[in-house]
């Protein structure tokens, strides 16, 4: 009787712990690299902004982020020369 009592119980508990793993393993999937909170880095000065914050611009294609429009300037300088 004991036995069974115990394995119930250990059941009960790999039960929620499974239950809590699975919610977890959800909420960072939910995560995406888009979030705006994401550090960037200028490559002109190489100093991290948020991307929310940032300057962007597309240059031959690609957006790059600044953390001013001087720097935007400066790398725009950089790659035209």
């Amino acid at each position: 009787m004991y036995r069974l009592i115990l394995i119930v119980g250990l059941l009960v508990v790999a039960y929620f712990l499974l239950r809590s793993a699975i919610r977890e393993f959800r909420g960072r999937k939910d995560q995406t690299l888009t979030d705006k909170n994401l550090m960037v880095q200028d490559p002109v000065c190489r100093m991290y902004v948020p991307r929310e914050s940032a300057v962007a611009a597309s240059i031959g294609g690609q957006t790059y982020y600044f953390c001013s429009r001087d720097c935007a300037d400066t790398f725009q300088k950089q790659l035209s020369s």
